[in-house]
């Protein structure tokens, strides 16, 4: 799991990268429990609670920027 620590130190790029790979792991993980296949059921929450913490991230990013501008 991504700690919020980890998270900062990226750049916007990366934070974008991360942010598609998981939520294409979100959409298959979701495909895997709706046909009964999921191996991990936590892994589910983990998946949404980094996904939250990047939009977060970068929504403080965002504000801070245009604060500046």
């Amino acid at each position: 799991m991504a700690q919020i620590d980890d998270l900062k130190t990226r750049t916007d790029d990366q934070l974008n990268d991360q942010l598609g790979e998981l939520k294409r792991e979100q959409f298959n993980l979701r495909f895997q429990a709706a046909t009964n296949q999921l191996e991990k059921p936590s892994r589910i929450r983990e998946v949404r609670r980094t996904i939250a913490r990047i939009r977060t991230l970068q929504n403080q990013r965002a504000r801070a920027a245009q604060a500046k501008g």
